[in-house]
């Protein structure tokens, strides 16, 4: 299941660490900054829940959903009293997944909204639909988590290596111009009056 989610996750073109037991994946989340956590409560060495229990006794605010078998009243309201925001049941569908984790991301940045305006664009975040003066733009699934965390990010400077981490993770090389190419990609289909760069700061989105 762990591969599968992965590679969902990454087709819709979010960057991911994965972790095989509860104790690596405690190790990843004190390391680095995420902007959402799947977390499967069935883990072997150490359990979602006793994770959870400690990311937030750590002052982790990291948005997180639960995955379980357990379907039961008691066990959701468990999972959400030790700081879940989500709660997933198995079996579920992957498009349900990644709709629940696209909207603890767009939280993560204050985006609540499903639908987010810039001049003539029109972003259904929901649908990951892009429209430009009512006629739908076609972007890649890079292309659209790119804009979309530019988007959430609007008004300030946002630094290649940070669109690198959250977008890219480990596929991208270094020195690689990866970021550029896709910059150069949505200007191309929306226009270049939106994404202004900083130069030797990164990227930002303006009204």
């Amino acid at each position: 299941m762990r591969s599968t989610v992965r590679r969902a996750l990454r087709h819709a073109g979010y960057a991911v660490d994965t972790a095989a037991d509860g104790e690596e994946g405690l190790a990843l989340v004190e390391l680095y900054n995420y902007d959402a956590l799947v977390l499967d409560v069935m883990l072997p060495k150490l359990d979602g829940l006793e994770l959870l229990r400690r990311l937030r006794a750590a002052g982790k605010t990291t948005h997180v959903i639960l995955l379980t078998a357990r379907d039961t009243v008691d066990d959701r309201v468990e999972g959400l009293r030790q700081g879940a925001d989500d709660y997933l049941v198995k079996p579920f569908a992957l498009a349900e997944l990644i709709a629940r984790v696209g909207a603890l991301c767009r939280r993560a940045y204050g985006a609540k909204t499903g639908v987010l305006r810039i001049g003539e664009l029109e972003l259904d975040l929901a649908a990951r639909r892009l429209l430009r003066n009512g006629v739908e733009v076609d972007l890649t699934a890079r292309e659209w988590r790119l804009l979309e965390y530019l988007v959430v990010r609007r008004g300030q400077v946002v630094p290649r290596s940070e669109i690198e981490a959250h977008i890219y993770d480990e596929l991208v090389e270094p020195m690689s111009n990866v970021v550029d190419t896709a910059v150069y990609g949505i200007r191309r289909k929306i226009g270049n009056e939106f994404i202004r760069t900083r130069r030797g700061l990164g990227y930002i989105l303006e009204e």
